[in-house]
Order: C-alpha cells, then structure tokens, then sequence
C-alpha cells in the first residue's frame, strides 16, 4: 500500500479495479481547507486519461508491471507470435491486444512485454530502430528551402515523413515513440 503522498510520476497503482500509472500529480495546500493531491492518471489497459484527487493519507495498492525481453518471430494472419528468449516458449497475440505498437518492429527484433498478473495488455518496441526505404518519390533540386518532407514506407509497411533528400533503399533510423525520422544510416 502507498499513500497518495508518496506518489510519484511513472507509478503504477491499482484503482477501483483498474491499473493506472499516474502521469501527474500535484501536492494543494489551499489556504483554507484541508491539502490534497491532484492527479492526472491513465488506464493501462485502455489508454484513458483521469483526473482524480486524494487526501494525502489516503492508501491504494501499488500496481506491479512485469517486463519482459521478447523476440518477435512472425505474424500469422491475425495473430503475432513471441518467443521467451530465456526459456524459448513461444506464443500468440491477437491484433487487438497489439494495436500499432509493432509497426516499426522487423521479423527477430526484440521488444517488452508488459503483464501485470500475468495478463499482457501491452507491447514495448524499441525506442529507436534502424529501417530500410522500400518507396517514395524521388526529391526535385531545389525544394529544400523550406526543409519540406515526403512520405516514405519502410520495409515494415508503416509510413515515415522523411526529408527531400532520401530515396528509395536508403536505411533510416526512426523513433517509434512519435514515429519521427532521425536520420539516414
């Protein structure tokens, strides 16, 4: 159990049946009336956003995620498939327990599986991977004046805006946190 006074950014703590890592928080002291902590918390497993208050002695459970080292084998019609690297289990996902969290993730690449109770209910790509080009149209000498951008699809199938100047078999490096070009490798 942790108080409301020792939350902190990134926690995860369990709430009317739900999981919930806190995003902010904020000690009030008003100058008349008791204090308080002012919270904005999401839902793990669906991604909403709440905002909720509590009296700094209030207690809830402390919520603990597991993570865990995945390879990421292949995708099989609806269903994307993992292996344990340490024990070499493999099993299945469905598309909706996944979203678009492997869309920059290649065949072999290896990613985090978070569980809490031995539920997964989310899937962690690498921060930054490096891509190859498989199309764009070409960039026109002259139209970098304004550091313009064009669509490129990378060999996982997703969609980068990259600058004029990159072509087709180029490798790239991407963040997959904003889907964002770094730079060519």
């Amino acid at each position: 159990m942790i108080s409301a006074g020792d939350f902190r950014n990134g926690m995860t703590i369990e709430l009317d049946n739900g999981i919930y890592q806190i995003i902010e928080f904020q000690h009030v002291k008003p100058g008349k009336g008791a204090a308080f902590v002012r919270t904005k918390l999401r839902n793990i497993k669906n991604g909403g956003v709440v905002e909720k208050t509590f009296r700094p002695t209030e207690k809830c459970p402390q919520a603990h995620i597991e993570k865990k080292d995945m390879q990421y084998l292949y995708n099989d019609g609806d269903l994307f498939n993992f292996m344990d690297v340490e024990t070499f289990d493999q099993f299945s996902l469905s598309t909706e327990a996944i979203g678009d969290s492997l869309k920059f993730v290649k065949e072999n690449d290896m990613v985090k599986m978070l569980s809490h109770n031995g539920e997964v209910f989310a899937i962690e790509p690498p921060m930054f991977v490096e891509l190859e080009i498989t199309e764009t149209e070409p960039g026109f000498k002259g139209d970098t004046a304004t550091g313009a951008t064009k669509p490129a699809t990378v060999e996982t199938g997703a969609t980068v805006y990259v600058p004029l100047f990159v072509e087709t078999g180029d490798k790239i490096s991407i963040d997959t946190r904003t889907g964002e070009y770094l730079k060519r490798v």
